[in-house]
């Protein structure tokens, strides 16, 4: 993949993944995740670091962008979401069950829907990133 299409899927999945996890976690599901959380009070930052919530969108795009793009049958948008959707899923679900095994921020139910709603974000940046890429000549 030539940087060009790396930085233009980032930028593509960057973006839907920010606005996707603002919508899904801060508005969305906010409460059904406050009720599912552990015993570790006030652990939740108020502001968030928006800087840092950024560039670690940004990080998990250009995953995304590289898991579809290094892959000649995920041109179409279908198979982009499926690519990002499994790769999302697993990257999170692992994340999720070691931090629900070491920390006491979330119960089970809460890890596991974290893990399925990952999988939606992802699913759908992937899309966006496979619609982009079809658009930039390789």
């Amino acid at each position: 993949m030539d940087i060009k299409r790396l930085v233009i899927g980032t930028v593509a999945g960057g973006i839907t993944l920010f606005v996707l996890g603002y919508v899904i976690w801060n508005m969305l599901f906010a409460d059904f995740f406050a009720a599912n959380a552990g015993m570790a009070t006030d652990a939740a930052k108020d502001p968030q670091v928006m800087w840092a919530i950024a560039v670690g969108t940004l990080s998990y795009a250009v995953l995304l962008t590289l898991a579809i793009g290094t892959r000649p049958a995920a041109a179409s948008v279908i198979e982009g979401a499926k690519i990002a959707g499994l790769v999302g899923f697993l990257m999170w679900f692992g994340a999720d069950m070691i931090i629900f095994g070491v920390w006491n921020l979330s119960n089970l139910t809460a890890a596991i829907a974290d893990s399925l709603l990952e999988l939606v974000r992802a699913a759908i940046s992937g899309a966006v990133i496979a619609t982009v890429l079809a658009k930039i000549a390789a």
